[in-house]
């Protein structure tokens, strides 16, 4: 089932499988957003997470970049506007989306596109593809958290490079860092990208939902906290399991064993 925004500058496309692909869809100005596109991209992943029916969500842009960041010819208008919103703030709706997003990177991610691409839990990259951070050349102060995450990525002095020069970050150099999960070739970007959703949709989907969740929750505190956030849900999780729901359990991992060993 498609569904798009009546611009068809984000569109929305739900598979039977559980698998949902946004893209942002202005080519000709290689994906630059303006503010309705930033509402409806926003609201594309709010509607998503509360759709049960899918389960990972792949994020991409059409043609030959990713996102541009903001089209700064409506940059009054963006900037100017409620920017605390959380309603129309893609990144917020991105990092309350309880479902797994993968980040499909063609081209170039560009300052509100690099702080996009920051807000997926998984990242797969075309090769030669470019993350630039424009923020000091334009004179706008970041407020997606790019001056925050990528630091914790990829190291504090590695992000004061690429922000304070506005220089590029290849994918190459992504992936040694570990912001890029898998570099592919230019055909390759959605098979990759629907094979990692393909595994995860494999798995427990309560479970994919709540590990996602104590990961993205606990790199927020210190190790020691973030050991006793795990401590903490995985008692409420155990706690909470029914005599049923453990036998479930043990015959899942029992059928598990017997495929495995009637391979050998």
């Amino acid at each position: 089932m498609d569904q798009s925004s009546p611009q068809k500058l984000i569109l929305v496309n739900r598979d039977p499988n559980g698998i949902a692909t946004v893209t942002i869809n202005r080519p000709d100005s290689l994906n630059s957003l303006t503010r309705a596109m930033n509402v409806d991209l926003a609201q594309a992943f709010k509607s998503l997470d509360r759709d049960e029916a899918v389960r990972v969500i792949i994020l991409t842009g059409s043609g030959r970049s990713f996102c541009s960041g903001v089209d700064l010819t409506a940059a009054e208008d963006i900037f100017k506007g409620d920017v605390k919103d959380p309603e129309s703030d893609p990144v917020v709706q991105m990092e309350r989306c309880r479902k797994p997003i993968i980040g499909a990177i063609r081209g170039f991610a560009v300052t509100a596109g690099f702080e996009i691409a920051l807000a997926c839990d998984i990242v797969v990259a075309v090769k030669g593809s470019k993350f630039m951070d424009t923020h000091a050349r334009f004179g706008i102060f970041p407020s997606w958290g790019l001056s925050q995450k990528l630091s914790r990525i990829i190291g504090v002095n590695k992000a004061r490079e690429v922000s304070l020069t506005a220089t590029p970050l290849t994918a190459e150099v992504a992936d040694k860092l570990g912001f890029v999960n898998h570099l592919v070739e230019d055909g390759e970007l959605l098979k990759k990208s629907r094979e990692i959703a393909e595994a995860i949709v494999k798995n427990n989907q309560d479970m994919v939902l709540r590990y996602k969740s104590v990961i993205n929750d606990g790199i927020k505190l210190d190790l020691g906290h973030a050991l006793s956030l795990e401590k903490e849900r995985g008692h409420d999780y155990y706690k909470g399991m029914t005599k049923e729901q453990f036998k479930k359990m043990q015959e899942f991992i029992a059928g598990r064993s017997s495929k495995k060993q009637s391979k050998l």
